[in-house]
């Protein structure tokens, strides 16, 4: 068996990443992908590997040299015309040495776990295709299967059909041809093609020739879990940096991601805290039906969206604001020309927290509490001891807190809002997370006669969270403070709020009741979840009121350990929390509620864990 690997392409779309080289030469965790490809080719038994080489042909094969002498017989085919011709020409010119030898046909701008090539010389089956069920990062050429996974039609970008995508895989771009295929089909094939449709087209089309002519020369093989990803542009670069890196580096290239895991779908985020009941399907139906009205037309401004948000949420016009998530109210609020930038007001916190607050204000103007319970639980009471003696101009409250769960009821928060009304300061609630909380519907402050007597009360709300939306980026503050309001309305942008978070806002009072529906039967599976997360024999569960939990990771497990081993072998991602502020040096992880599904992959994920005895150390 031999190989043959095209690597003549420009790579254009990876801009200056391919300036003076082909993208097999390009560094993946300071790997090349050449380097990554021939190593793995060097553990089968090949009589040869054929490159074709094209754009900066010569920093190719210099590189290569004689490094894999002993390992690899590399051989070299040129394609002078790289910038004119597309692969099936590159192909072409190895059309002679394709029939020489079973063959392993590789595109060079690829990368892959080790096992792959197995999947193919370990099969029976003499020619085969490597596919993927397709997900929505890919792109490129599509095939049809039938049930015995033979490949019944090859789908070219042109003829590609969102509505058809349940029935599509895609070519992972790794194929084995028998010699005799090669010689009696292919080949032929390839020849009659490009004769009578040009050198500037893709050799997938040769193959979708031949699978029209009904031919079961060709089958399928479907991969399951393997990693793979081709490499087209940055944006592919920097996913295929996180799916393949090094353990020391996995986690950061993860969680410096913030988001957007949409991108590797087949991984499960509990890391992310939304609601895994709502938004419905009814809802989701509504929105896709306005979609194109939504994509194509601006939003409505400021003013507008205040009006649809006081309707929304049943706050008075004069006391609200939405934006663009609650990040981008954070940032304004903690930047206002109030207390917030005198250099001389304390800010009061509890630690652990969510740092984005803090993270806007220099530490010497932070006061800090932390709870002394082994559970991180905390009361008003204990605030108002704290912060009597170490007094603050501002006193900042996540309830339920992040990643703690706390939960201050309601009637105590009242208590403190009298509290900071007497002595003075401003008190700002966080309240992302009360509609996970028992009694949930009477727990909010964003009532009117609350803002209006207490004035110094902000309450901020993180819609992303308990409704379950974080890609529409919506958000909203109340107070009574118009002042504060007015302020921040100049801050933000007039449109900073998209057309689909305007639209949601606009529609969601129809489906309060499925709402109500999605939190109760949230609160259902939460202690359904606690109850299993308990079960594992090296968590310590802290006991919450949001749609998390934080766990100590007990001796002699760490959480990196299990955050690692839950990733790597069951791609379910979750957060490390040991080195959060305001936890001691014990190892800690934070843990989200999904749905009931989800939720017992990960219970048996770490049931797997605790039974094995396996350690990542």
């Amino acid at each position: 068996m031999q190989a043959i690997i095209l690597a003549a392409g420009m790579g254009r779309r990876l801009g200056e990443y391919t300036k003076d080289n082909t993208k097999c030469m390009l560094p993946v965790n300071g790997v090349r992908l050449i380097d990554r490809l021939l190593s793995q080719l060097s553990k089968l038994e090949l009589n040869r590997v054929v490159i074709v080489v094209g754009y900066q042909g010569q920093n190719l094969i210099d590189y290569i040299g004689n490094r894999y002498d002993g390992q690899l017989k590399i051989e070299f085919v040129e394609n002078p015309i790289y910038d004119k011709t597309n692969n099936i020409y590159s192909l072409a010119l190895a059309k002679d040495k394709l029939q020489e030898d079973d063959t392993l046909l590789i595109e060079s701008d690829l990368i892959f776990d080790d096992g792959m090539f197995s999947l193919l010389t370990e099969n029976p089956y003499p020619n085969l295709a490597l596919v993927a069920k397709y997900e929505t990062w890919m792109d490129g050429t599509m095939v049809r299967l039938d049930a015995d996974n033979n490949i019944v039609n090859f789908v070219p970008k042109a003829a590609f059909d969102y509505n058809e995508t349940d029935s599509y895989y895609k070519t992972v771009n790794i194929y084995k041809f028998s010699r005799e295929f090669s010689q009696t089909k292919y080949v032929p094939f390839l020849e009659a093609y490009s004769k009578a449709v040009g050198n500037n087209e893709y050799y997938e089309n040769v193959l979708r020739i031949i699978s029209f002519l009904n031919s079961h020369d060709l089958k399928a093989l479907p991969i399951t879990n393997e990693k793979w990803y081709e490499i087209d542009d940055k944006q592919d670069l920097d996913i295929a940096e996180a799916l393949f890196a090094d353990e020391k580096d996995l986690l950061r290239k993860y969680y410096g991601r913030f988001g957007g895991f949409w991108r590797f779908p087949k991984m499960l985020d509990f890391c992310y805290l939304v609601n895994p009941y709502f938004p419905t399907p009814r809802v989701v139906d509504e929105m896709r039906a306005n979609f194109q009205t939504l994509l194509t037309q601006y939003p409505s401004g400021m003013k507008v969206n205040t009006i649809i948000a006081s309707k929304c949420f049943g706050v008075s016009e004069d006391y609200i604001i939405p934006g663009n998530g609650a990040a981008e109210l954070i940032k304004a609020l903690m930047e206002t020309r109030t207390n917030f930038t005198n250099s001389t007001n304390k800010i009061g916190i509890i630690r652990p927290t969510f740092e984005e607050y803090p993270n806007r204000l220099p530490k010497e103007r932070l006061v800090t509490f932390i709870p002394k319970d082994n559970t991180y639980r905390y009361s008003a009471n204990e605030l108002m001891d704290f912060f009597g003696v170490n007094p603050v101009d501002t006193l900042l409250i996540i309830n339920p807190d992040n990643p703690s769960g706390n939960f201050i009821p309601k009637t105590d928060l009242l208590r403190l809002c009298e509290w900071s009304k007497k002595k003075g300061f401003r008190l700002m609630i966080d309240e992302s997370f009360v509609d996970f909380s028992e009694n949930w519907e009477n727990n909010s402050l964003l009532h009117d006669e609350l803002l209006e007597k207490y004035p110094q009360l902000i309450v901020m709300k993180s819609i992303s969270k308990s409704f379950g939306v974080p890609g529409i980026r919506l958000g909203i503050l109340a107070s009574a403070d118009k002042e504060i309001i007015a302020h921040l309305k100049k801050q933000v942008s007039i449109w900073n709020l998209n057309s689909f978070a305007e639209f949601f806002m606009q529609i969601y009072n129809k489906y309060e009741k499925d709402y109500k529906t999605a939190c109760g039967k949230f609160l259902k599976e939460r202690a359904d979840f606690e109850k299993q997360l308990r079960s594992i024999s090296f968590l310590r569960v802290m006991p919450s009121q949001a749609n998390y939990f934080l766990c100590e990771i007990l001796p002699p497990r760490t959480a990196n350990e299990v955050v690692l081993y839950m990733l790597k072998h069951h791609n379910i991602l979750t957060r490390d929390c040991s080195n959060k502020p305001g936890l001691d040096d014990k190892q800690y992880m934070r843990i989200a509620v999904r749905n009931h599904e989800d939720n017992l992959k990960l219970i048996e994920g770490l049931k797997g864990l605790a039974q094995s005895g396996h350690d990542n150390r």
